[in-house]
């Protein structure tokens, strides 16, 4: 009995498949010169945004795994990481360069630490549900001065978004058998410990290589839903959506443009939140939808996530899960807390500014920027770990012995 009910939600299945892809073929024979704007807008997006930010901190995340500096920093925050999530120390790496370098670079360090064995699947999984964050420099900079013109926002915003993030880590953090990276099956090798980490300049190449061709990925998922999006509106589906939502939801004061301004989100982030910033007016149901957004991220970043994930046999299940929960959280303490203490701080003019400049600036100045913030960040890991690693290694005055047995044993 349970064959035939499979090949029957298979074939229709496929059939969805089928009349979706004919659906896009049809709309971009029909629209081309939209198409092509579309497509043009995203490569813009890609050669300012994209790559000068993202690029750089896929290059230092790789290094600071590849040269062994998230083992030595994972020995020195392992009590911290392992009592609120329940994960190595190591696993420390996705969630700093999760919050400082914004979508996907958590996701695939997570990924990363666990292809090389510094964490276990089920660690690597618990950490897919809460270190895929946006970064400091997108939320208080485009969204709480480009959006709302308004600094005190953007930074409601990103505590928020923050404290949310590590709510679902905790609760994640018995996630599966209930085990700690212990006993938890996978590839996993003790940081530190049987693994010799390479030279610079083979880490440097190999972080260059796989970098490039995970901006390049990104890109491409990027300008693929900025032309999907163009189309759904020319081909009236999500106006059609959303009268139909508003038109459910109007009791609440959920209308009909705030719910095109939702579908726009739930499909791709940045031109969800842009879409909010003429409703300031209602600064409370606006932020907290743009913290939903923040928090949800979008499918256009999720398949950037889970293209990760195809080859690594981890489950998507924590991920989304995680991500869903991440907005709605977001959303929850953005609304109470506009709605307490209420807001009407004045327009952060220089912040603005400084947006202005920023989306003003070439692709070289961009990514000449975001280089120099990068590499300063792991100059700054790297003496952080020499550091934890001097101290950890010096004698001691009482028994002779260096102290960085005791280390390794209580780990």
């Amino acid at each position: 009995m349970n064959k035939p009910k499979t090949s029957l939600k298979r074939k229709l299945y496929d059939v969805i498949i089928c009349l979706a892809l004919l659906s896009v073929m049809t709309a971009l024979v029909i629209f081309p010169q939209q198409s092509v704007k579309a497509g043009g807008d995203g490569v813009k997006l890609c050669l300012n945004v994209i790559i000068p930010s993202l690029f750089p901190f896929f290059v230092i995340s790789s290094l600071v795994i590849e040269l062994g500096i998230a083992a030595k920093l994972g020995r020195f925050i392992e009590p911290i990481m392992s009592k609120l999530f329940r994960v190595n120390g190591a696993c420390s790496a996705a969630f700093v360069l999760g919050f400082i370098g914004g979508y996907p670079v958590g996701a695939k360090t997570a990924i990363t630490l666990y292809e090389k064995g510094q964490c276990s699947k089920l660690e690597a999984e618990r950490l897919l549900s809460f270190c895929n964050n946006s970064g400091p420099a997108f939320i208080l900079g485009v969204v709480g001065a480009g959006v709302f013109s308004n600094s005190i926002v953007g930074l409601l915003l990103y505590l928020a978004h923050t404290a949310a993030s590590v709510v679902i880590g905790i609760l994640f953090r018995n996630w599966g058998d209930g085990g700690s990276y212990a006993d938890s099956s996978g590839p996993y090798l003790m940081p530190g410990k049987n693994q010799k980490a390479p030279g610079f300049a083979s880490a440097f190449t190999i972080a260059v290589k796989n970098a490039f061709q995970t901006t390049l990925n990104i890109c491409g998922f990027v300008i693929f839903f900025t032309v999907i999006i163009r189309l759904l509106f020319i081909a009236n589906i999500i106006p059609a959506v959303a009268s139909v939502l508003g038109g459910i939801f109007s009791p609440f004061g959920f209308n009909q443009a705030a719910a095109e301004r939702l579908l726009t989100g739930l499909i791709e982030l940045t031109s969800g939140v842009w879409t909010l910033q003429n409703s300031a007016a209602q600064l409370t149901a606006s932020a907290a939808m743009a913290a939903f957004m923040l928090g949800w991220a979008g499918l256009s970043i999720h398949c950037q996530a889970l293209s990760f994930l195809c080859d690594s046999g981890l489950s998507a299940k924590t991920y989304i899960i995680g991500k869903f929960l991440h907005g709605i959280l977001s959303a929850a303490l953005v609304y109470f807390i506009v709605r307490l203490f209420l807001i009407e701080a004045p327009v952060s003019s220089y912040l603005a500014e400084q947006v202005t400049g920023m989306t003003g600036m070439g692709f070289f100045k961009s990514l000449i920027l975001s280089t120099g913030c990068a590499f300063l960040l792991l100059f700054c890991l790297t003496l952080f770990s020499r550091a934890i690693s001097s101290h950890t290694l010096t004698p001691n005055k009482t028994t002779g012995k260096k102290s960085g047995k005791s280390v390794e044993k209580s780990l």
